[in-house]
């Protein structure tokens, strides 16, 4: 997946939460053509987020083209050959550092059943998934919607998904994990859908990772 590519169901979930929702029905016509797409290969996408963990976007950025700049190809063989020095260099804290020697690691040896994934629950996935240091089910659950497209994942962990049904569906009133939840009973089986126009909702500007 060099190319953004976008989820073949987009559509037709967007049809459905607009006949479901009365939220998503005023949401989604806002947005235009926009809609959810992936880019870049799983090794790449891990290795970003695990940079990005709580360090704003920009910083983030940064810190990416320093780091991609080391290796010739950012390949799980490649990072594993980076000399600690270089990647302090480039700013990365030491825990990011074993973070991503982990996260390499576990795509050099097969450890991470990639081929797999296509095949394998979500749950399936997470599970495997948090099983690196430095992922836990937030970003396991980022990594679905972001890189494998996955249509049904509810991330209940996620800020701003919580904040967002606060404000389209309570007013602005705190809202509990169980109130989320019951807000996107309607969503099921395009929670992730969703959950994207809930983000632009709060911020118009898509995420990719």
């Amino acid at each position: 997946m060099t190319d953004q590519v976008t989820p073949d169901y987009w559509d037709e979930a967007c049809k459905y939460l607009t006949r479901r929702d009365r939220v998503m029905k005023r949401l989604i016509p806002q947005f235009g053509t926009a809609c959810l797409q992936s880019r870049g290969d799983a090794f790449t996408t891990l290795a970003r987020s695990i940079i990005g963990q709580q360090i704003s976007v920009k910083a983030a950025q940064t810190v990416w083209d320093r780091f991609a700049a080391l290796p010739r190809r950012m390949t799980p063989g490649n990072v594993l050959k980076l000399k600690v020095d270089d990647m302090q260099a480039a700013g990365l804290s030491a825990r990011k550092i074993e973070y991503l020697v982990d996260l390499s690691l576990h795509f050099d040896s097969g450890a991470i059943h990639v081929d797999s994934w296509r095949g394998m629950q979500d749950e399936e996935i997470i599970a495997e998934l948090i099983g690196i240091r430095g992922i836990g089910r937030w970003t396991a659950e980022m990594f679905l919607i972001f890189h494998l497209l996955r249509p049904n994942v509810l991330p209940l962990d996620d800020v701003g998904l919580i904040s967002g049904i606060s404000r389209n569906y309570f007013s602005g009133d705190p809202v509990s994990r169980s109130e989320a939840r019951e807000v996107a009973a309607a969503w099921n089986p395009y929670c992730s859908v969703a959950t994207w126009y809930i983000w632009r909702s709060l911020d118009p500007l898509p995420v990719a990772y």
